[in-house]
């Protein structure tokens, strides 16, 4: 029985809360997990030395995180397109992320998902993804010139030829991965009414090109601020072993819209795991290492920008799979990851082939590098 059914309106609910010093209910129930993907809060984070900060867009509020948006949408829009027949295998390459929105548009709309990830996956999330159904593939070695990226991507090569009716959104290069974030751009532009800068970490380039995208349409001086990670070929520095996973690229996604960006930031695994553990200690939130990259970065901003500046951060999940990574002192011991917090300031390059960053640096000069164009 509803609540108008028992004569109680939503207003008379607002009042109720209102009066007693509580927040509004959840909003109303769904029917399907997909429909609890979106509208996800953003919560004020003041900067660690006064008292400017910036909005936080908390996207671990999704059932799986920011990446059940493209998730969803690419798989919806193959579909539309006839290019995903009813029923078809979805294989694609994943760290993580996408693997859960993958899965969550499998359940959806009935498809039988496998996703091929590599040994640095995380027990966690390894065993999420199969029990949502999806099949994983864990390649054994990493590509000589592309790591384990690559490796992965010859592996869903492989499947593909294996199974003719299998269908990979292709998340590097698919420019729906890129609209699907068109949501969480309107979602911003209301929840703030104004972005002046925009700081979002960066992989497959999907979000920092969709978001900023839409928010240009509203406010044409919008600032982007990339955030990388140390040994990642992304914005021209050479590819090397990363620690981190969710941001940073072995190869060249045509997604990143290197046009777009005013500016880069590298942030090397120890400045994000003191980041992200800053976060949880001082204000109960957070996530993993894309997260305290992204982190670190926005409080810099924050700190730097002229007052009244308005600036988001993209945070794309929570801290749950970081368990025994981020979170854990024992593999943070193991990696030297402790004890060694980030500068006050980056680094400054005047041209990211300059030399190679070891720690967090930023760059101005924003280019797409030479061989720019995964395939």
């Amino acid at each position: 029985m509803t609540a108008a059914l028992r004569g109680i309106s939503p207003d008379d609910v607002r009042a109720f809360a209102s009066a007693h010093d509580f927040p509004e209910p959840a909003g109303a129930p769904r029917r399907s997990p997909a429909g609890l993907v979106g509208n996800t809060p953003v919560l004020w984070i003041p900067t660690t030395r006064g008292e400017r900060g910036y909005w936080a867009k908390l996207e671990a509020f999704n059932p799986g995180g920011i990446k059940d948006r493209p998730g969803l949408h690419m798989v919806a829009a193959a579909r539309k397109r006839g290019e995903l027949r009813p029923s078809a295998p979805v294989v694609e390459s994943t760290s993580g992320t996408l693997g859960l929105g993958l899965a969550l548009a499998g359940v959806t709309y009935g498809h039988p998902v496998t996703l091929v990830t590599d040994p640095g996956m995380e027990p966690l999330m390894l065993h999420r993804l199969r029990s949502h159904g999806a099949w994983v593939d864990v390649v054994a070695h990493p590509d000589p010139v592309g790591g384990w990226q690559e490796a992965r991507r010859a592996r869903v090569r492989e499947l593909l030829a294996e199974h003719h009716d299998a269908w990979c959104p292709d998340q590097y290069n698919n420019p729906d991965n890129a609209a699907a974030y068109t949501s969480l751009a309107l979602e911003l532009a209301l929840q703030l009414g104004r972005v002046d800068v925009l700081v979002a970490a960066v992989g497959t380039g999907g979000h920092s090109a969709g978001i900023a995208r839409v928010l240009r349409s509203f406010h044409p001086g919008l600032q982007l601020v990339g955030v990388d990670s140390i040994c990642s070929t992304i914005f021209g520095q050479p590819a090397g072993p990363r620690l981190m996973r969710g941001l940073g690229s072995s190869i060249h996604p045509r997604n990143v819209d290197h046009a777009a960006f005013d500016e880069v930031h590298w942030v090397a695994p120890h400045e994000a795991v003191h980041s992200a553990r800053h976060l949880a200690r001082a204000h109960c939130t957070g996530g993993g290492w894309s997260v305290g990259a992204v982190a670190l970065v926005a409080d810099w901003v924050a700190r730097t920008s002229p007052p009244g500046t308005r600036i988001a951060a993209v945070f794309p999940d929570g801290p749950h799979r970081y368990w025994d990574t981020v979170y854990s002192d024992a593999y943070c011991r193991e990696h030297d990851l402790l004890d060694r917090p980030p500068a006050v300031e980056p680094d400054v390059l005047t041209h990211p082939s300059e030399y190679v960053v070891e720690h967090w640096t930023r760059c101005t000069a924003v280019t797409a590098p030479a061989g720019k164009g995964a395939r």
